[in-house]
């Protein structure tokens, strides 16, 4: 049986036995008690309209999902030692989703997990250390993804870049070196990327098929090949992190990085994978996972253990019996397209960006000089939950709000989200 402790309580116990670096959102915390579709709901039963969950991604407690994961821990849940009709059919199933050559999986735990094995994929391959990553990107909480993650170790607390590591800046159209006036924006970030792969050739380049932590940023349309272009030519391998955006999110696609019309050498998955259930994935060609086969096991306790099968599959099938790839398409457009109008009445918005569900509105406190205003944009999150509507800012100045719901968000929601930022940017 629970124990239900009262909300003080409940602070002080936390900040008695947890460690005092766990955030918690809101001004005022949330006791969460349940959740269901895209609904999250406090101890006094009060719903809120979650914007900002894409772990959930078919939506919070999908019976189907539940289902499957208490019918498979009912059965068995052991390692990958054994023969398990469950693994191999959620490796055949997930590498259908990848163009060729991606076809050998590698199943974990987290995307952290995810983004570490992909690292020593690629080290292994190319025989190499180096790595280059984007400015303000985030690729995971152990010590060697904190190291590829300027989000984190340019931040507070973090000791900078490691020599290995090699920082090329964020391809962001609307603030960064190169901006939405420029012509082939695309190929001129790609420029830092080839001159640092020539000077200090890598093992890898890793990138999120569209920048979460550093802005909700979409790619300008050619980074990706040419990016991928220059690291290949210099020896390297090209990892997509697809921990944020993957699994139909995009709308458009499947997995992100075919918006940019690329294919990867290595691709990982965490987050939306299961639902919840905590697993990730590594996808990656035969080259690579032969190379990588070199006398030292690979082995995780949990990877690819059945009941995470079990899950992984449940989400597949949703997101295919409830056409969610084609629902976040149209929502994400709907959404976009009322966004936009209300940049147009409101000067305090100064971007608003997406693809699909994964969206971001970025506040600025002059549009000509693009000031971020980290102010305004935290005021509205914490208005919107005075609504029932649940929000999150990111961005390196934490000037964006970032919008990335379970996928059955629907359009009674989008003006739900709309209707609530207008009234709060009408009162300022």
């Amino acid at each position: 049986m629970h124990t239900n402790h009262s909300y003080n309580d409940l602070l002080a116990l936390r900040r008695r036995h947890l460690g005092p670096s766990l955030s918690l959102s809101y001004r005022e915390p949330l006791k969460i008690v349940r959740g269901r579709g895209q609904y999250l709901y406090d101890e006094a039963g009060r719903a809120y309209l979650d914007g900002v969950n894409n772990v959930c991604h078919v939506g919070h407690s999908h019976p189907r999902v539940v289902s499957a994961i208490a019918e498979q821990a009912g059965r068995l849940n052991t390692n990958t030692r054994y023969l398990h009709d469950g693994l191999v059919e959620y490796a055949r199933r997930l590498t259908a989703t990848f163009p060729e050559p991606l076809s050998v999986c590698y199943f974990v735990c987290s995307g952290t997990e995810a983004n570490e094995l992909a690292l020593r994929l690629a080290r292994t391959y190319t025989g190499r250390q180096d790595v280059i990553a984007l400015d303000h990107a985030y690729h995971g909480n152990s010590a060697a993804t904190i190291d590829i993650s300027p989000y984190k170790f340019n931040s507070r607390g973090g000791r900078g870049a490691p020599p290995w590591v090699h920082i090329a800046p964020a391809p962001d159209p609307y603030r960064g070196l190169y901006r939405d006036t420029s012509t082939d924006l695309g190929a001129r970030y790609a420029g830092p990327v080839a001159a640092l792969a020539a000077a200090h050739p890598p093992a890898a380049f890793i990138a999120e098929s569209i920048l979460s932590c550093g802005g909700q940023i979409v790619l300008p349309d050619g980074f990706l090949a040419a990016a991928y272009a220059a690291v290949r030519a210099a020896g390297g391998v090209c990892i997509a992190d697809e921990v944020q955006v993957g699994f139909g999110r995009v709308g458009s696609h499947f997995w992100a990085f075919e918006t940019q019309g690329v294919v990867p050498d290595i691709v990982t998955m965490g987050k939306p994978i299961g639902n919840g259930h905590p697993m990730g994935a590594v996808v990656t060609t035969p080259a690579i996972a032969d190379a990588f086969n070199n006398g030292m096991e690979y082995f995780n306790t949990f990877g690819g253990n059945p009941v995470s099968c079990a899950a992984g599959l449940a989400v597949l099938d949703v997101i295919e019996a409830e056409g969610l790839q084609q629902h976040a398409l149209e929502t994400g457009a709907y959404f976009l397209d009322e966004l936009r109008a209300l940049k147009d009445r409101h000067p305090a918005i100064g971007d608003v960006r997406g693809l699909g569900l994964f969206i971001g509105v970025e506040f600025v406190a002059d549009r000509v000089t693009r000031t971020p205003d980290p102010a305004t944009a935290s005021a509205a999150v914490e208005a919107l939950k005075q609504e029932g509507i649940l929000l999150s800012t990111d961005g390196p100045d934490h000037n964006v709000i970032k919008i990335k719901p379970p996928l059955p968000f629907d359009r009674g929601n989008v003006h739900s989200i709309s209707s609530a930022l207008s009234q709060f940017l009408s009162a300022r």
